[in-house]
């Protein structure tokens, strides 16, 4: 990786994309460059307060832009792009959630549908405290009020599909896309297979805070300034995406039922620690059985999200994944954090 240059790119509404794959790009990028970008909440700005109900400012499918795509010399398919998230801010002191007709966990949708009422729209506004690093929960309905910790992650991210394929932002899949997992926060490294040339990534539908699922569907979206640098691993595919830590390795599966991405991720965990470990095939899942969790990221998106995610101190002597990118980037970014 060479050190080159920061690139800062701030779209203008009718720059801001909804797909992956189908648009030119907005910027190229070289490995090792520093990319500050301004990314837009899923709802494009439009809902700022309870009035602003999501099915009456918002409209179909102009939902949960993102920022790019950005094309990264060098990268073909077959490749693997690194993207290490250095700081995620949000851009505004407030966010917003909501709750929708037919949409979320808890509620019957177009796949299991059901004879009971729909849902109420209502919107939750939460007020955001960099400085104290807070997340302001107030209950619309009772004074109840409480203060949640700040943790801003990247809800969408991916490269453009193969095949001359184009997705919505909304779908998480081979490609990246809606992950909506909160392990996507600063000081994460992620990894994706490039499917075209140039990769095409980009990003976007910031949370200040998101539960494990994202029950409701919505976590608490925020606009943000997020700042990344990336490398292009040659010649190493990367099938479905996986993110590393200081601390962790995390494969990521997406698909309907939940079951089959639960074996999506750890099939990819069970093969990449024996990988990197040395260990015979059977051990690996035999350790990753024991050792492993499973957090989710979503159970509401066209396809749901969950990873296999295991500490690299439990590993028996791992050689460095993908030959040690994860530090590499990190260090290329401590100045900015």
């Amino acid at each position: 990786m060479t050190t080159m240059n920061k690139i800062t790119y701030r779209p203008v509404r009718d720059e801001l994309a909804y797909t992956f794959g189908g648009r030119l790009p907005v910027a190229h990028l070289h490995s090792g460059d520093v990319l500050e970008v301004d990314t837009e909440d899923c709802f494009g700005g439009l809902v700022r307060g309870p009035a602003d109900l999501p099915s009456q400012v918002c409209r179909m499918p102009y939902l949960n832009p993102v920022s790019g795509p950005f094309f990264v010399q060098d990268a073909e398919p077959g490749d693997t792009l690194a993207i290490h998230l250095a700081t995620i801010a949000p851009t505004r002191d407030w966010g917003v959630s909501a709750t929708f007709p037919h949409f979320g966990a808890l509620t019957s949708t177009s796949h299991t549908a059901t004879l009971q009422p729909p849902l109420q729209e209502r919107v939750w506004v939460y007020g955001i405290d960099r400085q104290a690093g807070t997340v302001r929960f107030q209950a619309t309905e009772t004074g109840h009020a409480i203060n949640l910790p700040l943790d801003p992650m990247i809800g969408t991210i991916g490269v453009a599909p193969g095949g001359f394929e184009t997705r919505s932002t909304i779908v998480p899949d081979m490609h990246g896309g809606n992950l909506d997992t909160p392990r996507l926060r600063a000081g994460t490294t992620l990894y994706l297979g490039v499917n075209v040339h140039g990769a095409l990534f980009a990003l976007g539908d910031g949370h200040a805070c998101q539960g494990e699922g994202e029950a409701c569907g919505v976590g608490v979206e925020i606009a943000t300034t997020t700042t990344l640098t990336i490398d292009v691993i040659k010649g190493v595919p990367t099938v479905w995406p996986r993110l590393e830590t200081d601390t962790s390795i995390m494969s990521i599966g997406c698909a309907r039922p939940l079951e089959d991405a639960y074996r999506i991720a750890h099939h990819d965990m069970v093969t990449w620690t024996s990988e990197l470990t040395g260990l015979e095939t059977l051990d690996a899942y035999q350790l990753v059985s024991q050792v492993g969790r499973a957090p989710i990221g979503n159970v509401c998106d066209p396809n749901y999200t969950i990873l296999a995610a295991i500490d690299k101190a439990l590993l028996p002597a791992p050689d460095p994944a993908y030959q040690g990118v994860h530090a590499r980037l990190r260090q290329h970014t401590v100045g900015l954090r």
